[in-house]
């Protein structure tokens, strides 16, 4: 099909540029005219110059802020009353992210060929995760696609202010203990071996820290690229395994019971859970398809096979609560809270009710996480860095000693 590039006037007398893959002229001033944009200049777009160079890989990402944007101006275009497809045109014409704008122009193909919106989407599911899907397709049979896109784009904000926290508490001590890895390297790399060549001119000997610290440099200066190869194989091999069921099921579960971060991310994963069924059961999601898109976005292993026990349980007519309390993952407070939401009839508002004292729960759990670092990573600092120091000029020290003495 040929490219096409038009312009036209809307009934209200607005003009609108944009374009188009269509057969011939006919078609695209066909498609316009169901649209209510009258054409005015029609042309053929040409092949070479006006083509976009593309590297392989080097495509630009869809962020989740292209995507947050996306979801709230097309609700609050749908809430205006425009037509599907001319929201898809209008919004991928604004669009400068140019992979995203490939894919909306796809969509609006899609669904002027007579697909669901929903279904177009599904088409794309690095732009369009299964949840996103499911809850358009819920959204169009239930006549409340606005609605479900202003729940859809204010999960998405959530998600990513979680997933910033996140962020946020790793962020500081891996700074610090890259920063502090790289110092002691050159330390011993480049400055022990001047030191240990001036105490040899000297001769005598060295007091046992300094001993140790010059073995260290010698040792780390003849196995260099063991160690660096002993690196990457086991960087390599924890991939390896944990791409496997067993493996990754272990890591996952070891990861909840660590001391400081098992805590955090016991908080973060219900925080997920419950936002994510929360908003796929008040936008008329079943329960069934709900659960079985939360197990497979959980991030945690451990917590995937929890949930999928909660489906298996809801399928055999039994409770949401129990299965959840039996695993382990999920605290005492949150499946009695569930619990009372099912006797109630509310298990999505009480749903929403956990993410929201979960959100804080994380916030100041990350804070907590902050705070305990900082003393921590100090120590690690002054004891590693200043025990170098002290320990190069011992000998130095010792010999002032000698000469004033």
């Amino acid at each position: 099909m040929a490219k096409f590039s038009w312009e036209g006037k809307t009934r209200t007398g607005q003009v609108q540029k944009g374009e188009m893959e269509a057969p011939n002229e006919a078609a695209v001033t066909a498609t316009l005219r169901r649209q209510g944009i009258t054409p005015s200049n029609i042309k053929a777009r040409g092949k070479g110059l006006d083509m976009e160079l593309k590297i392989p890989g080097f495509e630009p990402k869809i962020s989740t802020k292209d995507l947050v944007v996306f979801t709230r101006q097309f609700s609050t275009m749908i809430d205006a009353g425009l037509p599907l497809v001319q929201c898809l045109d209008i919004l991928s014409r604004q669009q400068d992210n140019s992979t995203f704008k490939k894919i909306l122009l796809q969509v609006k193909e899609d669904v002027e060929s007579g697909s669901t919106f929903a279904e177009a989407l599904k088409k794309h599911p690095k732009a369009f995760d299964e949840l996103y899907v499911n809850l358009v397709a819920a959204g169009e049979v239930g006549g409340i696609l606005d609605t479900i896109l202003n729940r859809l784009a204010a999960y998405i904000e959530k998600a990513l202010k979680l997933k910033k926290q996140v962020k946020s508490a790793m962020t500081y001590p891996t700074t610090i203990i890259g920063i502090a890895v790289v110092v002691i390297a050159v330390i011993l790399i480049f400055v022990i071996p001047a030191f240990e060549k001036m105490f040899a001119d000297f001769g005598g000997s060295l007091p046992g820290p300094t001993q140790v610290v010059i073995n260290l440099s010698n040792f780390i200066q003849d196995y260099i690229l063991v160690i660096i190869a002993a690196i990457v194989i086991f960087i390599w091999g924890f991939k390896r395994i944990y791409k496997t069921q067993a493996g990754r099921k272990k890591i996952d579960d070891w990861a909840l019971k660590l001391p400081i971060m098992g805590i955090l991310i016991r908080k973060v994963a219900v925080a997920k859970f419950t936002r994510t069924l929360g908003t796929m059961m008040t936008s008329g999601v079943p329960i069934l398809d709900g659960l079985d898109i939360v197990a497979k976005t959980a991030g945690n292993k451990t917590v995937e096979n929890a949930i999928y026990k909660v489906r298996q349980s809801i399928s055999e007519g039994k409770t949401i609560a129990e299965p959840l309390e039996k695993s382990g993952v999920f605290p005492p407070m949150v499946c009695q809270m569930i619990a009372v939401g099912e006797q109630s009839g509310a298990v999505d508002t009480m749903l929403n009710k956990i993410a929201d004292f979960y959100d804080d729960e994380v916030d100041d759990a990350v804070a907590n996480l902050t705070a305990m670092m900082e003393p921590l990573l100090m120590l690690f600092l002054g004891t590693t860095v200043g025990g170098l120091v002290i320990a190069m000029y011992l000998p130095i020290f010792k010999l002032a000693g000698t000469v004033g003495g």
